[in-house]
């Protein structure tokens, strides 16, 4: 019987520390996302767009297509730079109007 004793208390020891750990990972987790949400709700009131999935990833999208436009036109390629910037700059216009 005193077998039963000692590993039921190391079943709750156990048992504690991981639920211990949960709820410390699952209040960093929220917190992150909590600011993550903060943070893109600010970038899309600052730039007048709203804060959906769809408008954030194509101000994504176009601010790549800016920036490879921009390494374009530093490695030389004039041509492929001149598309990607104009490609780049037509994308945010359009959801930033």
């Amino acid at each position: 019987m005193h077998t039963n004793g000692f590993f039921e208390g190391v079943g709750e020891t156990i048992g504690e520390a991981i639920s211990a750990l949960v709820t410390g990972l699952l209040s960093l987790s929220e917190g992150s996302l909590g600011a993550f949400e903060d943070f893109i709700r600010g970038l899309a009131g600052s730039l007048g767009i709203s804060p959906s999935f769809f408008s954030i990833l194509v101000l994504v999208i176009g601010l790549w297509v800016l920036w490879r436009g921009i390494s374009a036109l530093l490695r030389g390629a004039l041509l492929g730079a001149i598309v990607r910037i104009v490609l780049g700059l037509m994308i945010l216009s359009w959801l930033l109007t």
